[in-house]
């Protein structure tokens, strides 16, 4: 067994370099810098049409960077039936034309290669495998086999998602025209399956959304696309000789083209646009770079092609050349594009190749020539790329006005130019080469320190503005004897799609501060539901390597907000109350400081009055999570299935529901955990939340309305002056009424629907009066068995029994208020006018009525449908 950690890989390409092999090394890459081994198996005995079955490798290391080794599963030789032919005959009868005979010997063969999978990783110490293109049915016995080896030694070895897979091509985009996989829906194509141990990835949304049509309820997948490292290719002193070594004369355009010397790339069309081109007095050099012995026909086809078009003194066949800079003598693809004056990439229709070669020349600072094919527009054209486009559903051959447009592009230097600076912009916004660091660290996360104890998730978007601010508040938390030990925590900040200086901003902290442990990782579903739960899963993982010897360690997920500024003993005293409740999940308290207040009393004591409510029910029956700052038990949080992103219908469209926080207490209450109050962890609310959502807080629509739960962003740079008067006596009875309905069904009412034992509990009878709690008591079991729910912690269900419950006790609520807090709570605000006509005797049937109307959203609406301070 080797001594490093190794990372396995294998292609299902076959080939010893091709854009399936050259994203690997990307990826490797990321583990190779984190200390791991990388061994790569190019496939030779998995895909039969390449002729290279159980045959030894030969040079083709040469290709590929020093840090991988060649690798190949021993003893496959001596699996019973399988052989080049037998997986030929299984890819014709089986997948072809769906006849199911050799399947009993494909399972038997299957198992006997998993055997020797499982007992080859096992000699190398494997941590991480890579498969590439495994679900593309060339060789559908290898790829039950690795499903067998992946849960086997997965489960063998208590691993998390230790495999990424990756599909660079599927049925419907590779070759689709000849039939050679079958037909829809593909029904002896393993299909990729929800696994412990895999993470599935797409190049691109449309992948996506075709794969899980195909595989419906497929949780484990997400985009990745071919990454690319964007900086200009620049001829310097190593490769300042490459145009003489390969014959090319100084100052003629140079064409260049790295691909695969296979038919499908059709790069007759390049000789063609040469043969255009210089019909139009352009002359210029076309260098092809790849393998002229993989298909020896093509070579011999396309050599006789250009001395009938008569530009074979134009063509240079280069060879193989390394995929992105040479590490020895010899030169590398970045090499060619820094002599190059387009790359061309005229692949054909039916064989959608739509990886490296125009992903390569942008990041390279090369304009480009292509040809439409079928993805291209999902890949390159949606996104704003400009480029010659020959579109092959209409024209198999460069067309006059095509040859025109590359003809323009190579002779006119300053339009060249404006189309790099353009093009190279465009793709590191989208395929920067951060994405492949950022799915690693996602997935793969270094393990957490032996003596961290938190972790603290800061989802963020666009905010440079605060953000110094607040990860100085994190790093300056103190302790009881002084500065807290920043072993104890870490701080995990999440990049929810920022447009401004956020990641730099934090790279640039956690650069200064060494001591900290500041980790950055990315979410790109927009929303902050997804972005704290992107922060806590990302925790869990690294917590679960984190080498440790007491069983009775708990760890925690802290969640903080950019918004805010904790206070210096925030994360200490919320430590503190974990520790000695043993509770799952610890909840602050909130404040607002009261000189962003001076000169507004009104609205300052509508503030307060709500704040000492939650300061007298929370430490009786205790609170819901804010994402301002909670506290969560890491294994409590696995054991309910952690933050869970539901979704709803905002203008037509799904968009994230933005309650997360609560649900997820509501889960974990709901389930029998308890939660406590830390009423010494305090935040600052930054009071910008008031002020510039100050009318719709008025109004009781600072979340929405109709029960849509929206909040709109209140960042000071959004257009429009915030609100900086005083309340009236009328807004600030209504901004009240608002709050206190919203505060006491989520604060009073829904902690002892979640857990009627708590009405038995001392405390708990003492605050709300022993009468009061019988009848709650009671009621609560009546409208269980009346609604016929039997669990109130799904989303929203809680909200009718809620808003009942409120609505048929609000004068025992308000009068356990005035006793706890004071009189200046007052009284319940009034009812809905529709409630004027209603007989009392019937009052608790039309509350029923009122809170379950599905259609209006009047309860939502009358409760203000979210929290206002």
């Amino acid at each position: 067994m080797t001594t490093a950690p190794v990372l396995w890989g294998i292609s299902f390409d076959g080939a010893a370099l091709s854009g399936v092999v050259v994203e690997f090394i990307k990826l490797a890459a990321e583990f190779h810098r984190r200390g791991l081994a990388v061994r790569l198996d190019l496939g030779y005995d998995v895909k039969a049409d390449k002729g290279r079955f159980h045959r030894p490798y030969t040079d083709e290391a040469r290709s590929l960077p020093p840090w991988i080794t060649l690798d190949r599963v021993p003893g496959l030789g001596s699996v019973p039936d399988y052989d080049q032919g037998f997986v030929a005959g299984v890819l014709a009868e089986v997948v072809g034309r769906d006849d199911r005979a050799l399947l009993p010997r494909v399972h038997r063969a299957a198992e006997a290669i998993a055997d020797r999978l499982l007992a080859h990783w096992e000699d190398l110490g494997v941590t991480v495998v890579v498969v590439e293109n495994g679900t593309l049915p060339e060789n559908i016995t290898y790829t039950h086999a690795l499903y067998l080896a992946i849960e086997r030694y997965g489960a063998r070895h208590g691993l998390g998602r230790f495999v990424f897979w990756r599909d660079h091509d599927l049925m419907w985009q590779s070759e689709p025209g000849t039939g050679k996989y079958g037909a829809h829906p593909y029904p002896t194509t393993p299909k990729p399956r929800n696994s412990p141990h895999i993470h599935y990835f797409a190049l691109h949304e449309h992948a996506l959304r075709r794969t899980t049509a195909w595989a419906p309820g497929l949780r484990n997948i997400s985009v990745l696309p071919n990454t690319f490292t964007h900086a200009e290719a620049r001829v310097t002193s190593r490769n300042a000789a490459f145009r003489a070594d390969f014959g090319i004369p100084e100052g003629v355009p140079l064409l260049a083209r790295f691909t695969r010397v296979i038919r499908q790339k059709r790069i007759d069309r390049d000789l063609h646009l040469l043969a255009g081109l210089r019909a139009r007095g352009v002359d210029a050099v076309l260098f092809v770079a790849g393998d002229t012995e993989e298909s020896p026909a093509e070579h011999a086809h396309l050599t006789a092609l250009g001395k009938r078009l008569r530009v074979d003194d134009r063509v240079v066949f280069g060879g193989r050349l390394a995929p992105y800079d040479a590490t020895g003598d010899g030169y590398g693809v970045r090499d060619l594009l820094a002599h190059a004056t387009l790359a061309l990439f005229l692949t054909s229709h039916d064989y959608e190749s739509y990886g490296n070669p125009v992903g390569e020349a942008i990041a390279s600072g090369t304009p480009y020539a292509a040809s439409r094919y079928e993805l291209y527009d999902a890949v390159y054209g949606d996104r704003g790329f400009t480029a010659p486009l020959l579109d092959v559903a209409e024209h198999d051959l460069p067309t006059a006005a095509f040859t025109a447009a590359v003809a323009d592009l190579i002779t006119d230097a300053e339009r060249r130019h404006a189309v790099m600076a353009h093009n190279h912009r465009l793709g590191e916004e989208h395929f920067g080469r951060d994405r492949v660091g950022d799915a690693v660290a996602r997935l793969h996360p270094v393990p957490m320190g032996a003596r961290t104890r938190l972790s603290v998730v800061l989802p963020v978007y666009d905010e440079a503005a605060n953000l110094d601010r607040v990860l100085a508040s994190l790093r300056d938390q103190r302790g009881p004897d002084g500065p807290l030990d920043r072993e104890l925590y870490e701080v995990v900040v999440v990049d929810n799609n920022s447009t401004d200086d956020t990641a730099a901003i934090t790279r640039r902290f956690a650069a200064a501060h060494p001591d900290l442990a500041v980790h950055l990782i990315a979410e790109p579903e927009q929303g902050v539901s997804c972005a704290r739960r992107a922060g806590m899963d990302f925790a869990v993982e690294r917590g679960r390597a984190r080498p440790f010897t007491d069983p009775d360690e708990r760890c925690y997920l802290v969640s903080a907000d950019a918004d805010c500024v904790v206070d210096p003993d925030w994360l200490w005293e919320l430590f503190e109350a974990m520790e000695s409740s043993k509770a799952a999940i610890g909840v602050c308290d909130y404040y607002y400081s009261a000189e962003h207040f001076t000169g507004r009393p009104l609205l300052w004591d509508a503030i307060q009055r709500t704040l000492r409510c939650r300061l007298a029910a929370w430490p009786v029956l205790g609170g819901f999570p804010d994402g301002k700052g909670f506290a969560v038990e890491r294994e409590a949080y696995a054991a309910v299935g952690g933050i869970e992103v539901f979704y709803q219908l905002r203008d037509g469209r799904f968009v994230n529901h933005l309650s997360d926080d609560w649900d997820f207490g509501i889960r974990v209450r709901g389930s029998g955990h308890d939660i406590t109050f830390a009423p010494r962890s305090r935040v600052e609310i930054n009071p910008r939340r008031v002020n510039h959502a100050l009318d719709e807080v008025i109004t009781g629509r600072a979340y929405g309305s109709d029960g849509t739960i929206v909040m709109r962003d209140i960042r000071v740079d959004e257009p429009g002056p915030a609100r900086g008067d005083d309340l009236t006596p009328a807004e600030a009875r209504q901004a009240w009424e608002f709050s206190i309905k919203d505060f006491t069904p989520k604060n009073l009412v829904l902690p002892v629907l979640l857990t009627p034992s708590l009405l038995e509990e001392q405390r708990v009878v003492e605050f709300l009066g022993a009468d009061f709690a019988a009848r709650l008591g009671a009621r609560i079991a009546e409208i269980r068995d009346e609604m016929r729910i039997v669990d109130f912690t799904p989303i929203h269900s809680y909200k009718t029994p809620s808003y009942r419950l409120y609505l048929e006790f609000r004068e025992e609520l308000f009068e356990v208020l005035r006793r706890a807090v004071g009189e200046d709570i007052g009284y319940p605000p009034p009812l809905p006018d529709c409630f004027a006509d209603v007989p009392p005797e019937r009052f608790a049937e039309f509350v029923r009525y009122y809170c379950e109307d599905r259609e209006s959203g009047e309860a939502h609406n009358y409760f203000g449908n979210g929290g206002v301070f």
